[in-house]
């Protein structure tokens, strides 16, 4: 993720891009020379290009073989441009064969700010493109240039008819918000809640009618206004069609006059869409070939592998006076369209995977997460800990022998788009190494050492002495911070105040290791008993939440856990107030929209399902299931965020190879790929020429070149593909049966190698139990070594404990006892937080 300018658009307003004739303009001709009838002066080409005339028209054989754009150009220089002057460009241009192509008005010296920046898909016959912009500057020496590099092939581009002129209209960029009723555009759960918003003048209740696919109407009612919304500036009405239940595909919903998108009720859609959040990441892996067998149209070749022209991960320098090494950091995944990799991001990407994996673990009704095809697959460890293991052996290289970790390593400059990794040519730098990105290897470190315990012993251990040698290093070095002016080739990702991270990583050691030290820090910490639920959430900069989550929902014996789960709930309540309130049902209202806010309401809504995990509650629950909706497709610009799901979804998220719309030849993002969403700050070119004055929720446009609020990231598929598995586990919505049991779970002595435990369930129902399988997960390594009046069998973590034939049946108000001996694992054993019952949650 950018999170500084590029040095290409800091001061840039880039155009408004219309097809066909170019707004009216009555200033003079900019262009000396655009229509190329007797010669080519004064235009110029870089050294790989040859100008012909052909029928009037200037024409270049352009090489094959060129990595990026700039590799070849035509330009002309010496184009005044006037400040605060609208500008109407215009051209005609062909490509044989097809070819997108970039149309620039800049700079002509470093650092080519960019005024306009078009990206025509120019075909064999050709056509004539027309765009507007205005000059940020007074320049008498612009310059207008056409970048025909980046394809593998040889090609013909030609051009005649280019225009320049002042006087132009501005023109007004108006997003096609289709039908004003707003909807999940995916799917609804039968017996979860159902609500729309009708985007509406009226301000007294209008009629709604739900029709099924056949355009029968099977429901119907009365809006319920809400006044204007203040996301959006719009005068909204809201839609609760919750009562309706019955399965289905195609529904739509009419108000006012207008007739939603389709939309389905049904559960399977997330079933789907939560593995293909979590599919997301095979794609972005570095250092790895991507088998267009398991991903079929995204293979390529390894991305620095070290295999030329790409100088590789296998042996890093760092930026030059930072250190006289290098490390091999080849793996993980790139952080977003760009080829960097982050520590800070890949921390809290990694920690929600396996986060997510814990949940299976300690929570009603969750399903554990396979089938992600991805070349681990088939093994014996989940696929999503796989998926986690390719990033958290990254973070793991990242470390130094003292214990500190590099904060980022990328690309010497920026890389244009596109641009696929193995093409990358540039020499890759270690930045220096911080106390926020040892913190963050400390914290994952530590959850890998109990996540990974059951299946790689020696992974396990690994993991937990990098992560114990990182905290005492970032005890050591508590104030080494990222530089903000760090931000040439890839993101800064400075953070002043790293007090957060240090409360997260103690927590994440304490619950893995059980030890004082780490106990003591939590408990001293002012983040453990402060509010950290704030309106705009939590993000790679803001982590004690990360830490507060896990001591909330992971098994473990700090001293007051419960005052930590009460105030976990309270977190939710908050959000919960913040959705009621908001028209659109979204949990994060705050004034103006951050960068990346899609993620920021996920991460809120994963607070509002802690609360539901750990008291059952269903109102947590179905505000999750409404926060969905706005991602889906119920909110002001009326499109899901998420490609491939919903009939109008996000499909241009910035990226280097996932570029369809700057080269047919490549992909647009995979299915289940989370954009970034609405950002006030709109700080790229395009951004600040189309959005600029906008409401929040209208802060966004999918367009590749909008990084600022279309961008991809890693820290955002993560809590997309935790919230989708959540809402996957829910089935069809109906509300769990109440608890019709109690389990005593007694651990009666311990000793180095092992513990006895003693457990009861006690039958707490109306009816006799005939026939018994209870569960349960150890944190960590621990396994049965002799078990009594049970059958007991385990996988990974997970113990199942059946009857034995002279204990089958439990009458109500009666127990029955069994015990076992386990064989002990480094680290805490501490009572399990969940046991099930045949499949239903015990109290």
């Amino acid at each position: 993720m950018i999170r500084r300018l590029s040095i290409l658009a800091a001061a840039a307003l880039a155009a408004t891009c219309l097809a066909g004739v170019p707004a009216l303009a009555d200033g003079p001709e900019q262009i000396p020379n655009g229509t190329f009838d007797t010669t080519a002066e004064p235009w110029w080409h870089t050294g790989n290009l040859m100008f012909e005339l052909d029928g009037g028209r200037l024409c270049a054989d352009v090489p094959g073989g060129t990595v990026n754009p700039w590799d070849a150009i035509i330009g002309i220089n010496d184009i005044p441009l006037v400040k605060d002057e609208t500008y109407a460009f215009g051209f005609f241009a062909s490509a044989r064969p097809g070819k997108v192509v970039k149309a620039l008005v800049q700079l002509p010296v470093d650092p080519y700010t960019q005024y306009l920046a078009a990206n025509p898909e120019l075909s064999v016959s050709g056509n004539t493109y027309a765009y507007t912009f205005t000059s940020p500057v007074d320049l008498p020496n612009g310059q207008v240039a056409f970048q025909l590099g980046g394809s593998a092939e040889p090609w013909r581009f030609c051009l005649d008819d280019v225009s320049l002129k002042g006087g132009a209209e501005p023109e007004v960029y108006a997003p096609d918000t289709g039908p004003r009723v707003r909807v999940n555009q995916v799917a609804y759960l039968p017996k979860g809640p159902k609500n729309a918003t009708l985007v509406t003048e009226a301000t007294e209740a209008l009629p709604w009618r739900l029709k099924d696919a056949h355009g029968a109407i099977v429901a119907e009612g009365r809006t319920t206004p809400r006044g204007v919304d203040g996301s959006s500036g719009q005068n909204v009405h809201t839609i609760d069609f919750s009562a309706y239940r019955t399965a289905g595909e195609g529904y739509t919903l009419s108000a006012d006059g207008e007739t939603s998108r389709p939309f389905d009720i049904g559960g399977g859609a997330y079933r789907k869409l939560k593995l293909d959040a979590l599919k997301f990441y095979y794609t972005q892996r570095s250092g790895i070939a991507i088998d267009d067998k398991l991903r079929p149209g995204y293979g390529r070749p390894a991305g620095h592998a070290g295999v030329s022209p790409n100088q590789g991960d296998t042996a890093v320098p760092c930026r030059p006076g930072v250190c006289d090494y290098t490390l091999d950091v080849s793996g993980g995944w790139y952080d977003a369209g760009d080829h960097g990799k982050y520590v800070v991001n890949g921390g809290i990407s990694v920690a929600q995977l396996m986060g997510e994996f814990e949940r299976t673990k300690n929570a009603p009704i969750a399903a554990s997460v396979g089938g992600l095809d991805i070349p681990e697959s088939g093994d014996a460890v989940p696929d999503i800990l796989d998926e986690a293991r390719w990033e958290q052996e990254f973070l793991l290289k990242m470390q130094r022998p003292d214990g500190m970790v590099h904060h980022k390593i990328h690309d010497e400059n920026w890389t244009g788009l596109p641009l696929l990794p193995h093409l990358d040519p540039q020499k890759r730098e270690l930045h220096p190494v911080s106390t926020a990105a040892t913190l963050n290897l400390a914290a994952t470190a530590a959850q890998a050492a109990r996540v990974f315990a059951p299946y790689d012993a020696a992974f396990a251990a690994r993991n937990l002495s990098a992560a114990k040698k990182a905290w005492a290093a970032a005890q050591a070095h508590p104030g080494i911070l990222a530089s903000p002016s760090d931000g040439v080739g890839g993101g800064t990702y400075d953070d002043p105040d790293v007090s957060d991270e240090f409360y997260w990583a103690a927590a994440e050691l304490y619950i893995t290791t059980g030890e004082k030290e780490f106990r003591d820090f939590v408990l001293a910490s002012p983040h453990h008993t402060a509010d950290i639920w704030g309106e705009r959430g939590f993000d790679w900069g803001h982590t004690a939440q990360l830490g507060r989550l896990d001591l909330a929902t992971v098994p473990n014996d700090l001293p007051g856990r419960a005052d930590v789960r009460r105030s976990v709930v309270a977190g939710a309540e908050k959000y919960l107030a913040t959705q009621n309130a908001h028209p659109y049902g979204v949990p994060y209202d705050p004034p103006t929209y951050d960068w990346g806010s899609n993620a920021l309401v996920l991460n809120n809504m994963i607070v509002i399902a802690a609360a539901y995990d750990i008291t059952g509650d269903l109102k947590y629950r179905d505000g999750v299931l409404r926060g969905v909706d706005y991602l889906l497709g119920r909110n002001a610009l009326n499109q899901s965020y998420v490609t491939g799901y919903g009939e109008v979804a996000s499909k241009n998220q910035h990226s280097r190879w996932y570029a369809h719309s700057l080269n047919a030849d490549l992909p647009n993002p995979p299915p289940g790929t989370l954009a970034g969403g609405p950002n006030s700050g709109v700080q790229d070119p395009v951004a600040q020429a189309k959005l600029k004055g906008c409401k929040p929720q209208f802060c966004y446009i999918d367009d590749i070149e909008s990084w600022s609020t279309n961008e991809l990231t890693i820290n955002w598929n993560a809590p997309l593909a935790w919230i989708t598995a959540f809402v996957a586990d829910q089935g069809d919505g109906a509300p769990p049966a109440p608890p019709s049991c109690k389990v005593d779970y007694t651990i009666h002595g311990s000793w180095p190698q092992g513990f006895t435990t003693q457990v009861t369930i006690k039958n707490t129902g109306a009816g006799a139990i005939d026939g018994w399988s209870l569960k349960w997960s150890f944190l960590g390594g621990q396994t049965i070594a002799h078990e009594w009046n049970a059958v007991v069998s385990q996988s990974g973590a997970t113990v199942t404990a059946a009857n034995e034939s002279h204990n089958r049946k439990i009458r109500p108000g009666q127990s029955v006892t069994f015990g076992f001996n386990g064989v002990a694992a480094p680290g805490a054993n501490p009572v399990p937080d969940l046991f099930t019952l045949n499949g239903a949650a015990c109290a």
